[in-house]
C-alpha cells in the first residue's frame, strides 16, 4: 500500500530546514508522497528508516538499466496498468532474434532501420542470440552480437555455454535469459557473478512463480521474467496476469514485480505480418523486451509510433525542438514557413512540404507544445514570440527573407511585418492539405 504524506513525515527532523529545497519538512513529506521527489532528498532521516521508507516507497516493478553508454534503457518501474491513469515510465524495447546461421543475416537488415521521429532515435535496440544446441556458433553469434552496439539477450539454459556467454558481453550488461526449474541455482550464480539482469521462464505461471520465489530467497531481485512461448493465448495471458499481479495495490506480494521478455520469434511460425500485428498488441500489454524475427521499416515505422504515442507522459503534449528543419535540402536562400511545436502539426506539416517538392526553412519556435489555434488563443503563439525567434536564430542563416504564416493565424500578418522589417510575411493556407498547391503556385 502507498505511504501517505503523513507516513513520512512522521521520520522527519521536523526543523523546516530547507535543505531537501522544501520550504517545510510536510511540504517535504507530501511531496515525496506524490512522487515528486524521493526520500532521499532529507539529509536527516536515519539510514535505517531511510532504508524501509525507499521499500515501501518502491514502484510495485522495480527498475533496472540494460545496456551501456548511448545505448543503456531502464526497464520496468511501472505503476499503473494503463496509460491514461497516469504514465507508462519504460518504452518497451524491440529487438530481433538471431542464431549461429542466420546472426550476420538479421543484424544487417535490422540495422537499417535507424531515423529520428519527434527528436527521438528509432532503431532496433535489442539483439537475443538463441542458442540451438551448437556451442561455438552461440558464442561466435554472442560475438558479433557484443559488437553491434545493441542491448545482447543470452537465450540460453545450458549453464557451461551461458557462462563463456555472459563472459564475452558482460561489460556491456546483457540479460541471461535462462533460469527454469532444474538450473535456476546455477544460472543464478553466473548473473550474480557477472551483475547482469537474470531472465527466468518456467512451464506455468505457478511454476513460475515458485522458480521466482527461490531466487529471491537466494539473494538475487535484479530478474526479468520470460512470458513464455507456448501459444499466442498463453502468452498474452501471462503477460497480463503477471503485470495485474504485480501493480494490484491490494497485493502485498510483489514476486511478479519484474519486467517482461515476449519472444514473438517463437511465436508466430514465421508468420511475418501476424508478428508485427502482436509487437503491437505487446508494445500494449505488456511486454518490456519484445523480440521479433527481424526488424525492417514496413514493421518499424508502425511499431515506433505505436510506441512513442503509448510511452509518452498524457499530461505533456508531444513536442519537437524549436529550430530551423531544413526540407527538401533547403539552404540559406530557402523560403521560409512556420509552425508550432506540437509534434502532430510539425509532422503534418512537413510531410506536406516534402510532398511539394520546393525546398523550405520550417522554422519551429516555442509554442508550448500547442497546436497552431491553441497556442494562439493561449499567447504562446503571437507575433512578438515569432519576430523574438527569427530575430535571434534565423537572421544570420536566411538570406530569404520571406516567410510563410499558418492561414490560421492569418491576424499576425500586420504585426509581424512591423516586428520584422524587411521580411515579406505570407499567409499560407489554412489546412495543411493545401500546402502543396500553395507552395507550388508559390514559385
Amino acid at each position: 500500500m502507498a505511504l501517505k504524506g503523513l507516513d513520512y513525515f512522521k521520520f522527519t527532523p521536523k526543523t523546516n530546514c530547507k535543505e531537501c529545497g522544501c520550504p517545510t519538512c510536510m511540504a517535504f513529506a507530501m511531496k515525496v508522497a506524490q512522487g515528486g521527489i524521493t526520500i532521499d532528498k532529507c539529509p536527516y532521516i536515519k539510514p535505517e528508516d531511510l532504508a524501509k521508507l525507499s521499500e515501501a516507497s518502491a514502484p510495485p516493478m522495480k527498475k533496472f538499466t540494460v545496456g551501456t553508454g548511448k545505448f543503456e534503457f531502464s526497464l520496468g518501474g511501472e505503476t499503473v496498468l494503463f496509460r491514461h491513469e497516469k504514465t507508462f515510465v519504460s518504452k518497451c524495447l524491440y529487438g530481433v532474434n538471431v542464431t549461429g546461421d542466420n546472426v550476420d543475416k538479421v543484424l544487417t537488415e535490422a540495422k537499417k532501420v535507424d531515423y529520428v521521429r519527434i527528436g527521438e532515435r528509432m532503431f532496433c535496440e535489442v539483439v537475443n542470440v538463441e542458442f540451438t544446441g551448437d556451442k561455438a556458433k552461440f558464442l561466435d553469434a554472442v560475438k558479433k552480437a557484443n559488437s553491434a552496439e545493441r542491448v545482447v539477450i543470452l537465450d540460453c539454459t545450458d549453464t557451461a555455454a551461458a557462462k563463456e556467454a555472459v563472459d564475452i558481453c558482460k561489460a556491456n550488461k546483457p540479460v541471461l535469459n535462462g533460469a527454469n526449474e532444474t538450473n535456476f541455482a546455477d544460472m543464478s550464480k553466473i548473473a550474480t557473478d557477472a551483475g547482469v539482469l537474470l531472465g527466468v521462464r518456467a512451464e506455468s505461471l505457478e511454476a513460475l512463480y515458485d522458480v521466482i520465489q527461490k531466487i529471491e530467497a537466494s539473494g538475487n531481485k535484479n530478474l526479468v521474467l520470460d512470458t513464455g512461448s507456448k501459444s499466442v493465448k498463453d502468452t498474452f495471458a501471462n503477460a497480463v496476469e503477471i503485470r495485474r499481479t504485480a501493480l494490484n495495490p491490494k497485493n502485498g506480494d510483489r514476486t511478479f514485480g519484474y519486467p517482461s521478455i515476449v519472444n514473438l520469434s517463437k511465436l508466430s511460425g514465421g508468420d511475418h505480418e501476424c508478428e508485427v500485428a502482436l509487437a503491437a498488441v505487446f508494445t500494449l500489454k505488456y511486454g518490456s523486451i519484445i523480440i521479433m524475427s527481424g526488424m525492417d521499416y514496413a514493421a518499424a515505422l508502425p511499431l515506433y509510433g505505436l510506441r512513442q504515442n503509448i510511452f509518452t507522459d498524457p499530461q505533456k503534449p508531444m513536442r519537437v525542438e524549436p529550430g530551423i528543419y531544413p526540407i527538401n535540402g533547403a539552404d540559406e536562400n530557402s523560403i521560409c514557413a512556420t509552425t508550432v511545436d506540437f509534434a502532430l502539426s510539425y509532422f503534418v506539416a512537413s510531410g506536406e512540404f516534402e510532398r511539394a517538392g520546393v525546398p523550405v526553412n520550417l522554422i519551429i519556435s516555442d509554442a508550448g507544445g500547442y497546436s497552431v489555434l491553441t497556442a494562439w488563443a493561449a499567447g504562446k503563439l503571437t507575433a512578438a514570440s515569432i519576430a523574438k525567434f527569427v530575430k535571434e536564430k534565423c537572421e544570420d542563416k536566411c538570406k530569404n527573407k520571406t516567410l510563410v504564416l499558418p492561414g490560421k493565424v492569418a491576424v499576425l500578418k500586420g504585426e509581424l511585418e512591423e516586428s520584422l522589417p524587411g521580411w515579406k510575411i505570407i499567409v499560407g493556407p489554412n489546412e495543411a492539405v493545401g500546402i502543396v498547391k500553395f507552395m507550388k503556385d508559390l514559385k
